[in-house]
């Protein structure tokens, strides 16, 4: 029986197409749009039997042309909290994902799909509630909107339909993301490029470098994904991050270390690193007033009560794998 992963040559679809490859699965049919044609790199090194274009496959998946399909990752989504094209971020992510919804249950192929941190927006709880829900923006609105609709087919729904708000994720295969790919990759790059890093000064009562984010590794990630394929009995709207907030500036400190241990230098502490000149801080844009989330957590109670026990990697262990990973592209 084939998987289905939508956005397939995305950051998180490839890592799932990766996740998969490694458990001795082939029969993957990975679906995308490669206008950005150089996305086809992270699937490069991957084991699939088909590729479709996006506009293709939702009419053929429909009629059933694909068979008995043992599941559908629907992975495939803008995913820049900088899009101001409502009409546009509407259309991906709560149109069409909506249609890829009502042919599952059609079909009766378990539905796993990606969802957003961004739908709690400027809340200070992260529960998977409707009080806690306040999206910033459309792209978080877009995410909310379809958890809604997922949440009223749920109870009469006969085969699994599982939703993943995902946190702040990082790791492999998120080069094409521009600027929109993690904090990780970037610090990286710069301390690659200039010998430094840079992070925003305070905003929002948190001091410079100090805004608390839920970072998640993308290894975790592809996990729980996983651990829902194997259990399709297991179905709701599930928080998918580490369950702990950390400062931007342990993620810097992360990747200075590590790309310090590759010089054989000592580590440094946040302060030794600071006086180093090595961490920087520029002034908070005016742009991300009142549009940016200081705070995150994942309380993942819930995930928890479905039976993933795991534990997920902390930024320290997370961010050194990935530096790894990328010095090893080179």
């Amino acid at each position: 029986m084939s998987i289905i992963v939508t956005g397939a040559a995305g950051f998180i679809g490839s890592n799932l197409v990766k996740a998969l490859n490694q458990r001795g699965e082939t029969d993957i049919i990975a679906v995308d749009d490669l206008t950005e044609g150089d996305k086809f790199a992270n699937l490069a090194d991957c084991d699939i039997s088909d590729y479709l274009d996006k506009r293709d496959f939702i009419e053929r998946y429909a009629r059933g042309d694909f068979g008995v399909v043992r599941a559908l990752l629907h992975q495939g989504a803008c995913s820049s909290t900088m899009e101001r094209d409502g009409r546009y971020m509407m259309d991906n992510n709560y149109r069409y994902s909506g249609e890829l919804l009502d042919a599952s249950l059609s079909l009766g192929v378990p539905f796993l799909y990606a969802s957003s941190a961004a739908v709690y927006g400027g809340a200070h709880e992260f529960r998977e509630m409707r009080s806690c829900e306040k999206p910033l923006n459309v792209y978080g609105y877009s995410k909310f909107l379809f958890d809604q609709r997922v949440r009223k087919v749920l109870p009469t729904a006969r085969t699994q339909v599982a939703g993943f708000r995902y946190f702040n994720v990082y790791g492999p295969r998120e080069q094409h993301k521009g600027r929109m790919a993690s904090v990780a990759f970037h610090c990286f790059n710069q301390f690659r490029e200039t010998g430094k890093v840079k992070l925003f000064g305070e905003y929002g009562e948190y001091p410079a470098g100090g805004h608390l984010r839920d970072f998640v590794s993308v290894e975790d990630v592809a996990k729980v994904n996983l651990y829902f394929l194997d259990n399709p009995e297991r179905s709701g709207i599930f928080n998918l991050g580490s369950g702990r907030a950390q400062p931007f500036n342990d993620v810097a400190l992360a990747v200075i270390n590590t790309l310090r241990e590759q010089q054989d230098l000592q580590p440094l502490t946040l302060d030794a690193a600071i006086r180093a000149g090595l961490l920087e801080y520029t002034e908070f844009p005016n742009e991300l007033r009142g549009k940016y989330q200081c705070y995150t957590c994942a309380d993942i109670a819930f995930l928890r009560e479905a039976g993933y026990r795991a534990p997920m990697m902390g930024v320290e262990e997370g961010v050194r794998r990935y530096c790894h990973w990328l010095l090893q592209q080179d």
